[in-house]
């Protein structure tokens, strides 16, 4: 059986910690939460020689002050699980910032060892780093310089977390020396600290002592909490005295003590350019965070992104849609055949409920993966940081600032970790509020519904719909802050700024394909579990009938079913909207439980209907090894339309330019084809068309439908995020009035375009 023991990763935001994280542990992680806390855990292992070593990866951090969450859980995760030892990442090409942090660890007397990452970024700058001298200067500490997202320096980081944790004495911490007259308070404090039996086994007393005389909130909260008032009385008196000698308070004198002990450590270990270097990344900044073409480059970025995700996934999601709803339901009736069950109600809950509603979910893998990878890249690279830092004139509208605007591209991704990520704001007014946006930010879960629909009425221009409806998610956002910061919170100025922006890099796929897969496996384990579960209920209430006199169970018309009867009552409410239907007013009720199952409760609905008016084609058998061949065929074809759509993203976005037409790749000569021919597509076309009275009419219903979908409640789960944060009676607001704006949104749509002639 291994040895094993558990080291924890700290370091400030945008040092690359991610990188080291990912290079140690590899695979071998898992995402959770803290105990009873809403902040992401990383937690990972590696093994080196015959130990197994567990990795957790602490909340970026500037400090170890309890200024935020992340501060609080990294420090009481060091404080109370006392880990073997600690890795501070820290950013080579900018030590004296990043040591600050390094500088309270040591006061943790923890076992620390430093790694210098991004150190080729360093080099780049004309820095040089005596790693040797540093150790020196920082009492002996391990310190190894690292190329984090290129695994550089992480066997040499292995060896030393392996020395450390096996040699017998970890070696002295050196203290950082306060003077006089801090030295002697922190003395006298600490004196009186190591009388407390409780307080002394639970903090170290020196690292106490200074907590207190620098007031801070949690600390102090907890010593109250835990009548320790002697203590805190004594802090309290030993603070006054240090001010009244000093004219300052002791929290500045104890900080400007340990910028002073980082000075010194710096100044014989980093050689500076006489003149500064202009890096390739403050070139492109130059352009990319330019105060004209920032805003547009981000948009222009944004719509090539939702382009490759609609038509760059369309190819594969046609083909996985061919396979669910061809061979797989062919064999799973041909395996029911031969179970004597066929045509029973257990059969049609297979095909009609479980592979028409998780399977027509399950069809748009393809169009999240893209929209994940390309997120990934967008964040490895560095550009992320810069997209927030482009927005923060555009938060300042709303009373809001740069930082306001990460939480809302989380949000882009799904909208409960959005929501959680707000805790990273400093000021209550601005969480909420930033909380209360990114519910208007298009989640993954919202995707497929876009692509289907874009396929479905705009063909090849189905980006289109879907670059619309982001842009629309975020304009509805910043015309909300800017009511609520003008009527909720007015008068009230925003927050300071302060943004780390990372060095340009090439994404690393090892980097990139973890980030993706833990989104994906996320979205299969919901479709195993919620969206299964949805699915069937979602069949068992459409094979209820809502009149048992004229229908039996699983023999029954669905607009006369439970379900039906149930969405047709709400349905008049869409009609202004063009949606009046019980079929898509079904689909958004069902959204509510989680967005992606919109696509498979129209699945169900649609498809099953159109299957029912046709009986006999469901039952249609290929040979098994027919379907193996239409399979493999169908896959080499998506393989070559995915390569013709990434191509074709050129001229369809220069083409934007008026008076402009480049020709677009037609490999397979499919031009001709209508795009995006799958049964539930077509599906959606006849039924929209034929209840707004034409294809035009059907068409701008079917926008009207998207915009509603964009804007409406969020997913339950997300909806309980909010509650959970920020109470009942803001959860309300949101439902609300989310609701209420959808409503109108849709309707402002549908009647707009009818008054402009596009119906």
């Amino acid at each position: 059986m291994p040895l094993s023991f558990t080291i924890a990763l700290a370091g400030n935001p945008n040092v690359g910690k991610s990188t080291i994280f990912n290079a140690l542990t590899g695979t071998r992680q898992h995402v959770g939460n803290w105990p009873g806390k809403t902040v992401e855990k990383k937690e990972g292992t590696t093994r080196i020689n015959d130990y197994e070593i567990v990795v957790v990866d602490l909340p970026g951090t500037y400090s170890l002050t309890a200024y935020s969450l992340e501060e609080v859980i990294a420090r009481d995760f060091i404080v109370n699980e006392k880990p073997s030892m600690v890795v501070a990442v820290v950013d080579a090409s900018n030590p004296e910032r990043n040591l600050y942090l390094v500088a309270q660890l040591l006061e943790l007397e923890v076992p620390v060892i430093v790694a210098l990452n991004m150190s080729d970024v360093a080099h780049s700058r004309g820095l040089k780093i005596d790693a040797q001298e540093l150790s020196k200067r920082l009492g002996g500490i391990p310190v190894v310089e690292t190329i984090g997202n290129r695994s550089v320096g992480i066997d040499k980081l292995k060896r030393a977390i392996f020395e450390l944790a096996t040699r017998e004495h970890p070696g002295i911490v050196p203290q950082i020396a306060y003077g006089d007259p801090l030295e002697a308070e922190i003395d006298a404090l600490q004196a009186e600290i190591e009388q407390d039996e409780l307080l002394s086994q639970t903090y170290h007393p020196r690292w106490l002592a200074i907590k207190l005389l620098e007031e801070d909130e949690d600390v102090t909260g907890r010593l109250a909490a835990g009548d320790h008032e002697t203590v805190l009385l004594t802090a309290r008196q030993a603070a006054q005295r240090i001010l009244d000698c000093t004219g300052e308070d002791a929290e500045t004198l104890i900080a400007n003590r340990r910028y002073m002990f980082i000075g010194d450590v710096v100044s014989g270990a980093v050689v500076r350019p006489t003149t500064a270097v202009e890096t390739r990344s403050d070139k492109i900044d130059k352009v990319v965070t330019h105060r004209v073409w920032g805003v547009p480059i981000f948009l222009l970025l944004m719509w090539i992104l939702f382009q490759f995700t609609a038509n760059v996934s369309t190819p594969l999601l046609d083909w996985i849609g061919g396979v669910v709803n061809g061979p797989i339901t062919r064999w799973a009736l041909a395996i029911l055949d031969t179970l004597g069950v066929e045509g029973t109600w257990l059969a049609a809950l297979v095909v009609d409920g479980i592979i028409a509603g998780v399977g027509g979910v399950l069809i748009f893998v393809p169009v999240l993966l893209f929209l994940y990878l390309a997120v990934a890249v967008l964040e490895d690279s560095g550009y992320m940081a810069r997209a927030a830092f482009v927005m923060d004139r555009v938060m300042r509208l709303m009373g809001l600032h740069g930082k306001s605007f990460m939480p809302m591209m989380v949000g882009f991704g799904c909208t409960v970790p959005a929501v959680y990520a707000t805790r990273a704001l400093e000021n209550e007014d601005d969480r909420k509020l930033t909380a209360f946006l990114t519910t208007f930010m298009s989640c993954g879960a919202r995707l497929p519904v876009y692509v289907v629909f874009g396929a479905a009425f705009f063909g090849d221009k189905a980006g289109n719909l879907t670059f619309a409806m982001y842009v629309l998610g975020i304009a509805t956002a910043l015309f909300t802050g800017f009511v609520i910061k003008r009527i909720v919170y007015r008068n009230k100025p925003p927050q300071p700024f302060v943004l780390e922006l990372p060095p340009y890099r090439l994404p690393t796929p090892t980097s990139v394909w973890l980030q993706v897969w833990e989104n994906i496996s996320e979205f299969l384990q919901k479709a195993t579990t919620v969206i299964l579960a949805c699915s069937i209920v979602i069949w068992l209430l459409l094979a209820l009938p809502i009149n048992g006199d004229a229908d039996s169970f699983n023999n029954v018309q669905p607009q006369d079913s439970v379900f039906g009867s149930l969405a047709g009552t709400i349905a008049p409410v869409f009609g202004p909207a063009g949606f009046d239907s019980w079929r898509t007013t079904g689909a958004l009720i069902s959204g509510f439980i989680a967005k992606e199952v919109v696509v498979g409760t129209m699945n169900q609905v649609y498809v099953g209907e159109a299957a029912s008016s046709t009986p006999g084609e469901a039952d249609k058998t290929n040979p098994f090894r027919d379907d193996v061949g239409e399979i493999v065929t169908g896959f080499g074809d998506a393989v070559i339309l995915t390569a013709q759509e990434i191509v074709n993203i050129v001229p369809r976005t220069v083409n934007i330019i008026p008076g402009v037409h480049i020709p677009e790749a037609d490999w397979l000569n499919q031009q001709e084809e209508k795009v995006g021919s799958s049964r539930l597509e077509g599906a959606l076309v006849a039924a929209f068309e034929r209840t707004a009275g034409s294809p035009d009419k059907g068409r701008l219903a079917a926008v009207a439908f998207n915009v509603f979908v964009l804007l409406y409640v969020p997913c339950m789960t997300a909806v309980a995020a909010m509650r959970q944060e920020f109470g009942t009676r803001w959860m309300a607001y949101q439902i609300v009035y989310t609701a209420g704006i959808a409503w109108l949104a849709a309707v402002i749509v549908y009647q707009g375009g009818l008054l402009l002639g596009l119906g």
